[in-house]
């Protein structure tokens, strides 16, 4: 028996959803993300059972890794889509290092590297959920209360790789991944715009537009400005002008970039010569090297934090110091200066260029460097490399003017501008990710440049879902 067939055998016994038996069509995809969508949103409220109500503040700077994640605290989807990305890290890298040797171009290949990730992403959802409670993260729980919240919070990620699947097989639109992190990014920049909250501390909401209506109001009326001053800018790092500023200047940039192409004439032998170009955005790597390096930081996180108080409570070892030293206050543990969790926590506030310019400049480094490395496995793993497009253009009779029919040649052509390409939009999307997040832009810096390439990829997709629906010969020529 090969390799193949023990692990299909293996893979039988995984919780799946079939294909549908013939291609829905568009009205009835979205009906189905929708549905996907309200059930996610509907998780997000329902509390695990059997822990105390007042848990806030335990799993500390995690808090900012939560947007990636999709995960909402002390509910259903904790957990969020973690296990099925940090499943998708391990074995990009797996399979874009050659330690194991897939055929991603081969039907069978690409089936094996589904069901690995799937049978991965529930040994992740059972290790997550059992690192929460073990760390702490609840407060202490009975023996009972314990095995209570673990059976929730593994049934629930079942449930949320269950809908990825039913996504994926085409049954909606898209991935689970990217809709469930857009639908949180935007959720959260809506609360931070409007959120009624208040007074805070402070004096103003938690909202920055009835904080700019109080402030306004107060300076008006009273002529005191101080309210005024601090809906522009918080010391408290609540939202402010310059958040709102920060992400519509965001916005734009991603926005701009986004429409900005690289073009290569390609000629179609099977239509008489015609000729097209093929668009290749600077943006190439899209967002996934963000979520893959968000995805790393939020299980790194999870881990020590899990950890520490039972490896290292005073911070007495100076090897594991350097791994991570947490100052544990009332509100939750905090990265101590001098070790690496502190460097991968990200600076909230331009204060902390003057504060702690080390900092900073770490950060942005590791992020920016983890960035293209996960930018570059993407593109191997994803069949967005040189040589696999090559061997999709000639497949489907194409070739570049002036040169004869042949793989090798146009993936030489395709090389010039595919790996500079990955590597540019990598550093690029770092770099943004990293002065967004210094300027505090609402939804995160991270946040809204998820949101924008999300946004983009399903307009993409449904405008090809639109035009197949109305040319159906066009399914036959893209061999749909």
């Amino acid at each position: 028996m090969s390799v193949y067939d023990r692990l299909s055998t293996i893979f039988r016994i995984l919780p799946e959803v079939e294909r549908p038996p013939r291609r829905p069509g568009l009205s009835e995809r979205l009906f189905w993300t929708a549905l996907i969508l309200i059930a996610y949103f509907l998780m997000g409220q329902i509390p695990l059972y059997g822990i105390p109500r007042q848990t806030g503040g335990t799993i500390g700077a995690l808090e900012f890794l939560r947007i990636v994640m999709a995960s909402k605290r002390g509910t259903l989807i904790e957990l969020g889509i973690g296990p099925i990305v940090t499943a998708g890290i391990i074995w990009e890298l797996l399979v874009g290092s050659k330690i194991v040797n897939l055929d991603l171009t081969s039907a069978e290949g690409r089936k094996t590297f589904a069901g690995l990730q799937k049978l991965t992403s529930i040994l992740f959802a059972a290790l997550e959920a059992f690192a929460y409670i073990y760390g702490g993260v609840y407060g202490p729980l009975s023996v009972q209360q314990q095995y209570l919240v673990f059976i929730q919070l593994f049934i629930a990620s079942i449930f949320v790789i269950l809908m990825n699947d039913m996504l994926e097989k085409g049954w909606g639109i898209g991935s689970a991944v990217s809709l469930f992190i857009a639908a949180g990014v935007a959720q959260q920049i809506f609360w931070e715009m409007f959120a009624p909250i208040g007074p805070l501390a402070d004096g103003l909401y938690y909202g920055f537009i009835p904080s700019l209506a109080i402030g306004i109001s107060t300076f008006v009326t009273t002529g005191n400005s101080t309210l005024l001053r601090y809906s522009i800018l918080r010391p408290t790092g609540y939202p402010d002008l310059v958040s709102f500023i920060s992400m519509l200047f965001l916005l734009l940039i991603l926005a701009y970039m986004e429409s900005t192409k690289v073009t290569i004439p390609v000629s179609s032998a099977r239509f008489s010569g015609m000729r097209t170009r093929i668009p290749l955005k600077l943006l190439y790597v899209s967002v996934m090297p963000v979520i893959l390096v968000g995805a790393l930081y939020a299980n790194f996180y999870m881990i020590t934090q899990a950890l520490w108080p039972r490896v290292n409570p005073g911070n007495t070892n100076p090897y594991l110091n350097v791994i991570a030293k947490f100052n544990y206050t009332p509100n939750g543990p905090v990265p101590m200066p001098g070790s690496l969790i502190y460097y991968i926590t990200p600076p909230r506030s331009l204060y902390s260029i003057l504060i702690d310019p080390v900092h900073v400049a770490v950060y942005a480094l590791l992020y920016i460097v983890l960035a293209v490395l996960f930018g570059v496995a993407w593109i191997i793993t994803s069949g967005m490399d040189p040589e696999s497009q090559a061997e999709q253009l000639v497949k489907a009779q194409l070739q570049i003017p002036g040169f004869r029919k042949s793989e090798k040649i146009i993936a030489n052509m395709l090389r010039r501008y595919i790996w500079s390409l990955t590597i540019l939009s990598s550093i690029l999307i770092g770099i943004i990710a990293v002065i967004s997040d210094l300027l505090r832009a609402m939804g995160g810096g991270t946040g809204i440049l998820l949101l924008v390439g999300i946004t983009i990829q399903y307009y993409s997709i449904l405008a090809s879902e639109r035009a197949l629906e109305m040319y159906p010969s066009l399914s036959k020529l893209l061999g749909e």
